[in-house]
């Protein structure tokens, strides 16, 4: 399909699927013309994607996994996999947050809240 109808079919601005394009995200086969050709699979990929982004995946992420994901035998097994390290990551940001936020709530009130 060309990208005129993929950007249809998954809801995202051609300029968005260039950019996945440039970078590797996805892969539009040339055709004589120029023009780009897109598997119909591709659909479902960008919408893997942009709930990954949505979940805290960067783009690099995405990509870094995109293959190994999509060659699993069991690719439900690979994303729980990626969920469950991700999640470990979200606990530790809470962590450091939380204790950023204790820190700031004990200083409410002093003298000079910046000194030690």
């Amino acid at each position: 399909m060309l990208i005129g109808e993929l950007a249809e079919r998954s809801g995202l601005s051609r300029d968005t699927l260039r950019f996945y394009e440039k970078e590797g995200l996805i892969e539009g086969r040339r055709q004589a013309n120029g023009y780009r050709d897109f598997a119909p699979e591709t659909v479902i990929w960008l919408q893997y994607v942009r709930m990954s982004q949505a979940l805290g995946f960067s783009l690099s992420e995405i990509r870094e996994h995109g293959a190994s994901i999509r060659a699993a035998a069991n690719p439900e097994l690979e994303l729980s996999k990626l969920l469950s390290a991700k999640l470990k990551v979200v606990d530790s940001r809470i962590a450091e947050l939380e204790a950023l936020r204790q820190e700031i709530a004990s200083r409410i009130g002093q003298a000079c809240p910046l000194r030690a």
